[in-house]
């Protein structure tokens, strides 16, 4: 069992992602958003599993500190925009084969551990 996981190192959401697996001895592939952008097509099948605006962090200082509250982007702008930005993405993102969670979910990611 393998699990890529998108985040920020700052992150202490993605720290407990990493965590979590860790402890469990699952392997882990990581991609530091601050080094190397997620793929747009990456991001189209989380948006395509939990909507565009699920992706956005808007408690981030990013999206204040781009004035992004009264913007009013398409979807497909916004996953430009997320691409571009990735500070402005919620994560972690954690994809285990096929299937997605978004946020810390320790709920499904142990029914991904018990399969």
């Amino acid at each position: 069992m393998e699990v890529q996981i998108f985040g920020h190192k700052k992150s202490a959401d993605t720290r407990k992602a990493l965590r979590y697996f860790a402890e469990r001895r699952i392997k882990t592939h990581f991609v530091d958003l601050n080094e190397r952008a997620a793929a747009p097509g990456e991001l189209k099948r989380f948006a395509q599993r939990f909507g565009v605006t699920a992706l956005i962090d808007k408690d981030s200082r990013a999206y204040a500190g781009l004035g992004l509250a009264h913007a009013r982007y398409s979807d497909e702008r916004w996953l430009e925009k997320l691409a571009d930005e990735p500070m402005l993405l919620k994560v972690p993102l954690v994809r285990y084969q096929q299937q997605l969670t978004l946020g810390v979910d320790e709920s499904t990611w142990a029914a991904w551990i018990k399969r």
